[in-house]
């Protein structure tokens, strides 16, 4: 079977899949639902009844301009017997899940398809415990590892970067301090910066976990999130300082000035609240601080989705950013020792 490059593969793969009622990937197009992703769980079962429905979805994602071979860069091709894509160029053999998340996944890709639908139709997030009561695996650390790789699918490296007015501050996460103020307690300083839309409504948002209490690294991290050029308003902690020698606009409020001090920072402020109730009521506190960048991670992806009354986009960007994640094994996701397993579990 010939496999021919850019849009006459497309453009094939558009009669295939439209002759039977099957969706049609839209490319670089903006994503429709019905056409693009399934708008409803209903839908979704229709579309994807098959494996061979579920890769040639998953290969419009990944290479929504036609195939390119991951060696040589060739966009012509052969389809194998075998569902392969073999290279005309080089001869090298590929599967659509190659170097994705899914590699070496022995899975059907339709398991992993009903995860991905049931992680971002919920509006609030899942569990370990809920996915693998859902799905029915049989142990706990299954779900809680295809959890770990799915939210390390839920930040894009080539992100845009927050503009226009934003407000950066630091909060704490964590159990309870024991009258000890956040800095002074055991707690996780988080890094927290959002967009102040013209509105008056918040934007994007970006976490981090910060190393230790009001560090450089504060700065550090809004030079790498924050367009230069932007205005940042802060509470006026010495730190931030040093904003100013990376390009951006700094507006201070020191919170000594105001009576509310809720009020100096109320974007970072309101997300830091929904990030704790989150944590309590989804995960009930249970993250321990090694894996705590990734649920942070997966509360960005949610936020910033918030709006969205398509639960079905969401399944299909989470798939799309699957398809560009390189695979992380076990041994990977739980420090190559195996003894956070022993660590309190996430649900």
């Amino acid at each position: 079977m010939s496999c021919a490059p850019g849009r006459n593969r497309t453009y094939d793969l558009h009669i295939r899949l439209s002759a039977v009622g099957w969706p049609v990937v839209a490319g670089d197009l903006r994503p429709v639902g019905g056409r693009d992703y399934p708008r409803t769980y209903q839908e979704f079962r229709s579309w994807f009844t098959d494996e061979w429905a579920c890769r040639e979805y998953l290969a419009e994602l990944r290479w929504p301009h036609g195939f390119s071979c991951p060696d040589c860069g060739s966009g012509d091709c052969w389809r194998t017997g075998t569902g392969l894509w073999m290279c005309s160029g080089c001869g090298l053999k590929t599967s659509v899940t190659a170097g994705t998340l899914f590699h070496r996944s022995h899975t059907p890709l339709s398991t992993w398809f009903a995860a991905i639908w049931f992680v971002t139709s919920q509006k609030n997030g899942v569990s370990a415990r809920g996915l693998q009561e859902a799905l029915g695996f049989g142990s706990y650390e299954t779900a809680w590892a295809w959890l770990h790789k799915l939210r390390r699918a839920m930040v894009r490296p080539a992100r845009e970067l927050l503009s226009g007015v934003v407000e950066l501050d630091q909060s704490f996460l964590g159990g309870r301090s024991h009258g000890k103020p956040g800095g002074a307690s055991k707690k996780a300083p988080i890094t927290i910066a959002v967009e102040r839309l013209a509105s008056g409504r918040l934007g994007r948002v970006r976490l981090d976990l910060a190393e230790v209490p009001n560090a450089m690294d504060q700065v550090e991290f809004a030079a790498e999130v924050i367009a230069p050029g932007t205005e940042i308003h802060t509470d006026g902690a010495l730190v931030f300082t040093r904003l100013s020698d990376h390009g951006f606009t700094h507006r201070p409020t020191p919170g000594y000035l105001a009576n509310d001090l809720d009020a100096v920072m109320p974007g970072p402020h309101l997300v830091s609240s929904l990030l704790k109730r989150w944590t309590a009521g989804t995960l009930h506190h249970r993250i321990s601080r090694q894996h705590l960048p990734y649920y942070l991670d997966e509360f960005t992806f949610r936020f910033n989705r918030r709006t969205s009354r398509a639960r079905g986009l969401l399944f299909y960007r989470l798939l799309q950013q699957a398809a560009d994640t390189d695979p992380h094994p076990l041994s990977e996701l739980i420090g190559g020792t195996g003894s956070d397993w022993d660590e309190p579990r996430d649900d």
